[in-house]
């Protein structure tokens, strides 16, 4: 005894709509994946190729009208660029924000900025460090 088969022919009727939704989602899901990975390859290599100085915040010390800001900045020789600190007050505010700029063929600076602030800072933040 054979036993009767619940599918439709689909020489007769085609696929069932399932099958194309199936079939759509999975290019539409490989299409977002291979899009996805090139929009992440290509800010790795706009982060990691391109960014030619880095820096980082190693402490800071407060007065009344200014922060005595630690930098240690890291470039390839010959390159210039800035650092951009800023300092907020307790409530969030920012009283401070200035550029600093490091130039000269060294490739590592190890230096204490002096950030000045229209009203007493809490805090001091390296917001970037950028070449040109």
């Amino acid at each position: 005894m054979s036993t009767a088969s619940t599918r439709t022919p689909e020489s007769r009727y085609g696929r069932s709509s399932d099958e194309r939704a199936d079939r759509t989602l999975k290019i539409v899901g490989a299409v977002l994946g291979a899009v996805l990975l090139a929009v992440i390859g290509w800010f790795g290599y706009h982060y990691v190729g391109q960014n030619k100085i880095s820096g980082e915040l190693i402490g800071f010390e407060l007065a009344e009208d200014s922060v005595q800001v630690h930098l240690e900045v890291r470039k390839d020789a010959g390159v210039t660029g800035y650092c951009t600190v800023r300092s907020q007050a307790e409530d969030g505010d920012e009283v401070g924000r200035a550029d600093f700029r490091f130039d000269g063929d060294d490739t590592r600076i190890d230096r204490v900025v002096t950030l000045r602030t229209k009203a007493p800072g809490t805090s001091a933040e390296l917001l970037g460090c950028h070449a040109g």
